[in-house]
């Protein structure tokens, strides 16, 4: 099922309503049948938790074709507008989209404020406007809003969140959405989009008329570079990360932060050439990181590791209001 016939059924003004199981089942299908680097839920993933994953990816899968999928900017932010007040809807119990109906099993139950919701429909009406940026501060003030809530969601369904683990989950994911732009020069170029920050590009004698025809050269060869170096210093900051929440969901964070880690390694071994062909993990490559995270936990538990988990958060009830950030 493509994306315009469920927005034909479940948009405005249709909004289809279904049952909490079917909603529960379309969002697990989302969550299966779309590409990522990795796979959003895996075999390791506690099942008593594979559903509060399984909804809020579907809510990000559905942000993210809203403003990607539509092929217009004014379309996509009127869609957006839609999106927040169905949200806002979801939280004063008036859950109405399948995607909101899963949702709110997940918030009620792991205490999930709205503000990091609302932080990833803002990154999305930023990208209907903002196509260039300036200086890296403005990349990574975009990855606040676009990358960072993600795994704040992911710490509040792991019984985690507080404001260490917060930063350096930040870290982490801040380096997962960098490594993502750089593997996807080529991508966002044919739609428009240019997250290689303009300070750079002049810094290292990058034209753009040479970016906008995808030729490669030795200047954007040794931008990209140092975009990977300082890229890397990000991954290796939230590396703490796992070994501070419970080990149930440990494995999952380490294989995404070296799956990360392994993009970059493919970036090097392409010569920094991402323009002529999009670096990827293959199958095998999964399976290495997937050994490697699994014998790093298997360590840990040996020596005495892990770490545990924090006090349950609140109800919904006492949730953050409208637009409020967990930070």
């Amino acid at each position: 099922m493509t994306f315009e016939t469920d927005l034909r059924r479940f948009g405005p003004p249709a909004c289809e309503t279904v049952s909490p199981r079917d909603a529960l089942t379309y969002c697990a299908r989302l969550t299966s049948t779309h590409y990522e680097n990795f796979s959003v839920v895996t075999w390791l993933t506690p099942r008593e938790h594979r559903p509060a994953f399984q909804s809020i990816y579907a809510f990000c899968r559905w942000s993210d074709d809203l403003g990607d999928e539509v092929g217009d900017p004014a379309r996509s932010l009127e869609l957006l507008d839609w999106w927040r007040g169905e949200l806002d809807a979801m939280f004063d119990g008036r859950a109405r989209h399948p995607v909101m109906i899963a949702l709110r099993e997940t918030v009620g139950r792991y205490g999930i404020p709205p503000g990091p919701f609302h932080a990833l429909i803002d990154a999305f009406v930023q990208d209907q406007t903002v196509v260039d940026y300036a200086t890296f501060d403005q990349l990574r003030d975009y990855c606040t809003r676009s990358a960072d809530p993600v795994g704040r969601l992911v710490l509040y369904v792991a019984g985690a969140f507080d404001e260490a683990n917060a930063r350096l989950s930040d870290s982490t994911c801040t380096a997962l959405q960098l490594a993502n732009f750089w593997q996807d020069v080529a991508r966002d170029l044919d739609i428009g989009r240019i997250y290689l920050p303009r300070e750079d590009r002049e810094r290292f004698g990058v034209r753009d008329d040479d970016l906008k025809a995808r030729r490669f050269t030795p200047a954007f060869g040794e931008m990209l570079k140092f975009e990977v170096a300082r890229t890397r210093e990000l991954f290796d900051a939230g590396r703490p990360l796992v070994a501070r929440i419970p080990g149930e969901f440990a494995v999952d964070v380490d294989l995404f932060s070296r799956g990360g880690l392994e993009i970059l390694k493919k970036i090097e071994a392409c010569g920094y050439d991402v323009l002529s062909a999009r670096p990827s993990l293959g199958k095998a490559a999964k399976v290495r990181l997937l050994a490697r995270a699994m014998l790093g936990l298997a360590r840990a538990r040996l020596t005495g590791g892990g770490a545990r988990r924090l006090d349950p958060a609140p109800p919904l009830a006492a949730a953050a209001p409208r637009g409020e950030s967990p930070r």
